[in-house]
């Protein structure tokens, strides 16, 4: 147990280019891991932990990786993941699994869009997490500026640790706060911790820096607010206590500051990575005991709720939360969360009730891998050959318990892909068929009426990745399809239905009476609420209760397809109030043809409505090109939330239609002298203006016709 209270498991996270695998590989390299630093877009095969191909030629990272170091005694479990939002559940599932988290946020850009998601996800998942302000020997460097940005967008606390000594290009060190020393980062990579004096010049700010730092925690603890009120000294132990519980009550958010580049700062984040986020011990896990839920029941939140212990001696409990697939069988990362996985012993997957062998388990640094006996709780480890999915759970003998799956957002963009020549089909069903495994936002879907395969992913650059990859793995040549946007359509007003479904001419008939209402679902609903809701208002058994469920399924099945151009129909509340049946004719079969049938019908009188994904962008560029940026997008049908201008850096936040973003790259390009850079992320659903709606539906049936006659 004392060994699990040192050990911590965290995940790096941040938005794209604040320097996130830089700083990894700087916790590599400090901790012994590694002996020779290398750089993301350096000559030397790119950083460590960008192992793909695709990643070093890119510079970005596209798939989140692991590994295991050693600092002071504690063994840290890190895993670096991806910034861009196209690979943002790389991001989810680690963080679904992770103790800790370090954000990191850029000293000159701040807390960007992407940087919103990730606190999003930190939240979901009730993550503590330190935040690491990088980049601070750049020009326009400003931390008191991100700190304030820490509290405005994301709502939290943050709580200085230290303040800079010098700014820009003169950044040297930074002063401690708690311990009240300058500390300086010396040798060829900083490796050499120099702790002195505060500079004279310094002291007045390092005092009042201090000061603020001891009133914030005070909130937090009544004997730090009577030693302050009687202007007596507070040990260092005792701030560094209420520091680590403010942190693991996610009341406040410890910030340091650092240039993983300049090799400045990292080994004073690894000592507070340590001391202030929680280990296996300190997270309080439940699950549901599956083997007491109610057969029932299908809503799990009515289940019986357990709390996880963190002990090796209790049956074992773990979580699949990512899988590749790899040229002898499948990679799959687990966390342990109590008892102890075994290397030949069989396990039961909840989901599937099988029991699955683990014949090998490693221990991951990136592509490598050190071979395992035995794994204990509180650790992330990788099982190879092991078929499951992602969020998978798996336990020993005596336990059947299911963890809370990982969040997967919807896809907002589809292409149609085929091989360029015939004898490439085996292999791109292959491929497919693999990624979609490893990845629950890469969808692939065959559309009945044209053959074609369709992928759906979470951006262009998302499904690029993949095309990519296919080419090279697996040798295949690609024709692609144009980019086509997820449309959804809605009713907008309530509508009765009457509906019967009769076949009662000679042999066994069918026989099936509906009679309620559709109404359009109120904006504030969320999830699956959001797309459907079925209630029951049968009273006096006009309809036998075991035929309820049968409509129930009958109606969604209808929603498949809309009347505009066979997009899914969302936002559909069904009541339904009345019916009958017939004593030999009707059965299950009957009422869900009819409840199909009456959907299909009551939708054409519904007055259906157009929706479209709306993207949240962020564009940067130099202040000089903010009215052709704005007025470009305003022609683009995009609105404006917010402009803001600092350091000759024009950044404009925007809600834009994902139909109208399609080359918004090069268009940015060429517009900003190469100068912009934009990201975006699926925002919301909304409704698509009367005239372009008309439009939509018309191209969307002239391309289903040059479809269906090319399949003839």
């Amino acid at each position: 147990m004392s060994q699990l209270q040192k050990q911590r498991n965290i995940g790096i996270s941040a938005h794209i280019d604040s320097g996130k695998t830089t700083l990894t590989e700087r916790i590599l390299f400090y901790s012994g891991r590694i002996h020779r630093v290398k750089e993301v877009k350096g000559g030397d095969g790119g950083a460590t932990m960008d192992f793909m191909e695709l990643e070093q030629e890119r510079g970005i990272t596209i798939a989140s990786a692991a590994t295991r170091v050693d600092w002071n005694d504690s063994p840290i479990n890190v895993i670096d993941t991806p910034g861009h939002v196209d690979f943002t559940v790389e991001v989810e599932r680690s963080l679904r699994v992770l103790d800790g988290a370090v954000l990191v946020l850029c000293a000159v850009g701040g807390v960007q869009s992407q940087s919103l998601t990730v606190d999003r996800q930190m939240k979901r998942y009730h993550v503590p997490r330190i935040a690491f302000i990088n980049k601070m020997d750049r020009t326009g460097a400003n931390p008191d500026s991100v700190i304030e940005q820490i509290r405005e967008k994301l709502g939290v606390t943050p709580l200085p640790l230290q303040i800079p000594i010098g700014k820009e290009q003169a950044f040297e060190g930074v002063i401690d706060l708690i311990s009240m020393k300058a500390v300086y980062f010396d040798g060829a990579n900083g490796e050499d911790i120099r702790r002195e004096e505060i500079p004279a010049d310094l002291t007045d700010r390092a005092a009042e820096a201090r000061n603020e730092l001891l009133e914030t925690l005070s909130l937090y603890s009544d004997d730090l607010m009577v030693a302050l009120l009687e202007e007596r000294d507070v040990p260092e132990e005792e701030i560094r206590a209420i520091i680590r519980d403010a942190t693991l009550g996610q009341d406040v958010t410890p910030v340091m500051m650092g240039t993983a580049y300049r090799n400045k700062g990292v080994q004073e984040l690894l000592d507070a990575v340590v001391e202030f986020l929680p280990s296996p011990l300190d997270r309080e896990v439940s699950a549901i005991d599956v083997s007491n839920a109610d057969a029932t029941d299908s809503d799990s939140t009515n289940s019986p709720q357990v709390t996880l212990t963190s002990s090796d001696d209790d049956p074992l409990v773990a979580m699949a939360f990512k899988t590749v697939v790899e040229q002898f069988g499948q990679l799959t990362y687990l966390r342990i969360y109590q008892g102890q996985l075994k290397k030949g012993e069989s396990y039961i997957n909840t989901r599937t009730g099988k029991k699955v062998r683990f014949g090998r388990l490693v221990r991951m640094h990136a592509d490598q891998r050190e071979d395992l006996d035995v794994a204990c709780a509180g650790d992330i480890i990788a099982a190879v050959g092991v078929d499951c999915a992602s969020g998978d759970t798996f336990c020993a003998d005596g336990v059947e318990y299911a963890l809370e799956s990982i969040f997967v957002p919807e896809p907002v963009i589809r292409l149609s892909i085929e091989p360029l020549t015939r004898d490439g089909g085996d292999r791109l069903g292959k491929a497919l068929q693999r990624f979609r495994r490893e990845d629950p936002t890469f969808q692939v879907q065959t559309d009945h009426e044209t053959s074609q395969t369709l992928i759906a992913g979470m951006g262009q650059l998302h499904l690029d990745v993949y095309i990519e990859r296919i080419r090279r793995e697996y040798g295949v040549e690609c024709i692609v399809g144009e980019p086509k946007v997820a449309y959804r359509e809605q009713p907008t007003r309530v509508t009765e239905f009457n509906f019967k479904h009769k076949k009662q001419s000679g042999g066994s008939g069918q026989y099936a009476h509906v009679v309620g209402r559709l109404e359009p679902v109120g904006e504030d609903a969320e999830g699956e609420d959001a797309r459907y809701q079925f209630v029951d208002e049968i009273t006096g058994g006009r309809i036998p209760r075991e035929y309820i469920q049968p409509v129930n399924q009958g109606f969604q099945r209808g929603l498949e397809k809309g009347p505009l151009c066979e997009c899914e129909v969302v936002g559909v509340r069904i009541h339904l109030l009345d019916g009958s049946y017939h004593e030999v004719d009707s059965s299950e079969m009957a009422f869900k043809t009819c409840a199909f049938n009456c959907m299909r019908d009551t939708l054409k009188k519904a007055q259906m409505a157009l929706l479209e994904p709306i993207m949240k962008l962020e564009v940067e560029a130099p202040d000089e090109f903010q009215g052709s940026v704005t007025g470009h997008l305003a022609s683009k049908r995009g609105l404006i939330t917010s402009t803001e201008i600092k350091q000759g850096i024009c950044t404009i936040l925007a809600e834009v239609p994902l139909a109208e973003m399609f080359d918004y790259a090069n268009e940015l390009r060429s517009m900003t002298q190469g100068k912009g850079s934009f990201t975006m992320e699926f925002g919301m659903y909304r409704q698509v203006p009367k005239s372009i709606q008309e439009d939509v539906i018309t191209r969307r049936r002239e391309e289903k016709q040059a479809q269906l006659a090319g399949a003839h």
